[in-house]
């Protein structure tokens, strides 16, 4: 038994040896492998995204692109940088290219070496990609600098007889709505951004009483579209705006147009005036304007005597207000204009008999060369007052009447600015009730009140995702298209650095049925929502004006209605435009 139990532990002895011996083989040849050339088995695709960031300029921290990655076997990334940026500017970005901040976005347990950081672009950059199994392989990122492929005809006028085109971007066609001779026409027309448009409308006189056709290329000079230009009266859908007509014309970053940073007691404000959008900044500086269809920047307004540290609003033709901030006891002035470019004049002043300050908040509804409803919102001062007024003005045949101080009853009152709200009347009768909401602390209410009572009939509630305490559930505007009237609401998110975006909610309100206790976000009014609207914010938090503005605009021919919007917090300025035209 002894010599037995030798023998036995003698062959343990060597099976251990003879692992050990393999175990020691099998790590010296793994370690002999080349690590850049592991056989990978994960079928993730690593990278998904590669995020470019200018680091010197103006436009430093700013994202230049954001490419998406669709080919999962990519060893070699070419990165796409706009030639211009802004693209609708003339800034080329070939100086930015040697030094330019690269960020990826990586498939969970994915890393890469060495770690992603300012990279010459004009040259290829190597790593290595590991996936989660330990694989390994080669990429290389480079940058290359890209014109633009859009070639769209954006928008189309007649200057004598003055008509405008109304373009149906499907079937590339614009129909001109005349009987009038149009044999020898001059053009105004906005296209993609740098793209060129042949004839030259603008230089040419052409014959529209017979189709005419152009060729729009773009500037990498092989995208185009061609366009036929007719006279016809297209065919209108029965009510409202077309389902699925909705098309975001663009959402810039307002930093990239001069906006200055948030600062507590400024608020933005938009107005329409001819075929320019005007950004007010709210802190006494003169407002810019804009393409109202492209947002290419085009100039500064001309202010005259008129004093913009309140706000500017427009009505449905096009003539903008431009409003000082009066303090309770100082003159309210109020001037008009319908040029971006001819001084404004006086159209009213108002002593200030309100108790509160006013100027930051106004809206229109109507026409104010024709019947108008006029609002100031009373502004209460943070830490001091709060506020549940405002002040109307009824404009009959053009003429302004006499201030009246409103006071809401059963809404709970807001303080300064930062939650100051801009109320909208349902039409320019006053007895059709008016909407509105404000900041409240997860209180946020959207309320359709009787004009009689100034109590509300009805309302909606916070976000259904219980967010509405970060939301600022309070700039409105009521406008009517197609036999419909609609109502929008833009919810500001006051921290959208914490994942909450801005959102905007548009309801059809031509009755107020369905305008009943339901969220915001959910109500059966809804007819078109976009809860997470683009943010330029960068992750820092704002100042104390946590604000902005929202313009609901129908076009004079009465086929599109464009929804503007200007966001404090997320730094954005946008357009959506809808359209009712029967395909």
């Amino acid at each position: 038994m002894l010599n037995g139990d030798k023998t036995l532990n003698l062959n343990m002895i060597m099976k251990k040896n003879i692992l050990y011996f393999l175990a020691v083989s099998l790590t010296v040849l793994a370690g002999c492998q080349d690590p850049e050339y592991v056989l990978s088995t994960s079928k993730d695709q690593g990278i998904t995204r590669l995020v470019v960031k200018f680091t010197t300029g103006d436009y430093a921290e700013k994202t230049a692109v954001e490419y998406t990655i669709s080919d999962a076997s990519a060893d070699a990334y070419v990165i796409p940088i706009p030639w211009f940026y802004p693209e609708s500017s003339d800034n080329e970005t070939t100086e930015y290219m040697s030094a330019m901040k690269v960020e990826a976005n990586l498939t969970n347990n994915y890393s890469i070496q060495p770690i992603l950081g300012i990279l010459d672009l004009t040259k290829d950059n190597y790593f290595t990609l590991a996936d989660p199994d330990g694989g390994k392989r080669k990429i290389s990122i480079r940058g290359e600098r890209t014109k633009s492929d859009a070639c769209s005809l954006l928008a189309f006028s007649i200057t004598d007889p003055a008509l405008t085109g109304i373009i149906d971007q499907d079937k590339q066609t614009i129909s001109i709505i005349s009987l009038d001779d149009l044999s020898s026409c001059l053009v105004n027309y906005t296209l993609s951004a740098h793209a060129t448009i042949s004839p030259d409308p603008a230089v040419t006189p052409i014959n529209y009483n017979n189709p005419v056709e152009f060729t729009v290329m773009a500037h990498n000079g092989t995208s185009k579209k061609v366009y036929t230009v007719q006279k016809e009266i297209p065919l209108k859908i029965g009510f409202g705006f077309r389902s699925g007509s909705q098309v975001s014309l663009y959402a810039l970053d307002v930093s990239t147009l001069g906006f200055p940073a948030v600062s507590v007691n400024t608020a933005p404000s938009l107005a329409v005036i001819g075929n320019s959008l005007v950004l007010n900044f709210g802190d006494g500086s003169t407002p810019i304007y804009l393409n109202k269809t492209t947002g290419a920047k085009q100039g500064n307004i001309t202010l005259g005597s008129a004093s913009a540290a309140g706000c500017v609003a427009s009505d449905v033709h096009g003539t903008m207000l431009i409003c000082n901030h009066a303090n309770s006891g100082e003159n309210f002035k109020v001037y008009k204009t319908k040029s971006a470019t001819a001084s404004p004049t006086l159209f009213y002043s108002y002593a200030n008999t309100s108790g509160y300050p006013i100027g930051s908040k106004v809206s229109i509804q109507g026409d104010l060369d024709g019947n108008a409803i006029i609002v100031a919102t009373c502004e209460g001062i943070s830490g001091v007052s709060s506020s549940s007024s405002f002040v109307r003005w009824i404009v009959s045949g053009g003429v302004i009447g006499q201030p009246e101080v409103v006071t809401a009853n059963g809404v709970s009152a807001w303080g300064g600015i930062d939650n100051t709200p801009k109320l909208a009347y349902r039409s320019t009768n006053i007895s059709d009730g008016y909407f509105l909401g404000h900041y409240d602390g997860g209180n946020d209410n959207v309320y359709f009140v009787n004009s009689n009572t100034n109590s509300p009939v009805s309302y909606l509630t916070g976000q259904s995702d219980g967010s509405g305490w970060g939301m600022g559930n309070g700039i409105l505007d009521v406008k009517e298209f197609n036999s419909a009237r609609y109502m929008v609401l833009y919810s500001v998110a006051y921290f959208p650095m914490w994942g909450m975006p801005s959102g905007i909610y548009m309801y059809d309100v031509t009755s107020t049925s369905m305008f009943t206790n339901a969220a915001v976000d959910n109500s059966q009014a809804l007819a078109f929502k976009n809860s997470s609207v683009t943010s330029f914010d960068g992750g820092s938090a704002p100042g104390d004006s946590r604000t902005g503005d929202v313009l609901l605009y129908p076009s004079s021919d009465g086929y599109k209605l464009n929804l503007y919007y200007i966001d404090n917090t997320n730094r954005v300025v946008g357009c959506y435009e809808f359209d009712c035209i029967d395909k």
